[in-house]
């Protein structure tokens, strides 16, 4: 389905997002689907993201991998990303810390969404690293947050290994490993 326009939908809040069926997510009071479900290569990249996150942050005491889960921003906002890094302690129905981390694998029906509305909110809510993985190019878009509050590209990753640093954890992130 994909993108929707504002006049499509009447507004939502986080009451009606938690009796919907299937999969969404609610932006600023705008509903998107999120489907069809993501291919066997997203999957797999997904998971060599994660695998790569748990092993590099096991000895890290405050941060921590995570798969989707939802981050409920505002009343009217929840997203789903579908790889983070968290550094607090998380419980409950939704994440509510922004993370330090946040990986979005593109697909043809949500790329519009994570390259724009997605990073925008990324943006305004603090988060030190978005991650743009690209499976069609095998790139991914390393943004950092800097100090003004704007995520600035550090680097088009391939087969690169980049440097993060959060909280006390330093991260060697191989993107070779994820291909």
């Amino acid at each position: 389905m994909g993108v929707l326009e504002k006049n499509d939908y009447p507004y939502c809040d986080v009451s009606d997002y938690e009796v919907w069926e299937g999969d969404w997510e609610l932006i600023e009071g705008i509903p998107y689907a999120m489907s069809p479900a993501p291919t066997m290569k997203h999957q797999s990249i997904s998971q060599k993201i994660a695998a790569q996150l748990f092993n590099t942050l096991k000895d890290c005491k405050k941060c921590q991998a995570m798969l989707p889960i939802n981050w409920k921003m505002a009343d009217d906002t929840v997203v789903k990303p579908d790889n983070l890094v968290i550094c607090s302690e998380a419980s409950g129905l939704y994440l509510t810390q922004t993370p330090g981390i946040v990986f979005e694998i593109l697909s043809p029906s949500t790329a519009k969404k994570d390259e724009g509305i997605k990073f925008e909110l990324y943006q305004k809510e603090g988060v030190k690293y978005y991650i743009i993985v690209n499976p069609e190019t095998s790139v991914a878009k390393v943004f950092k947050l800097t100090d003004d509050g704007r995520l600035i590209k550090k680097k088009d990753a391939k087969n690169d290994v980049v440097s993060l640093s959060i909280e006390d954890c330093k991260i060697s992130f191989d993107f070779s490993k994820i291909w």
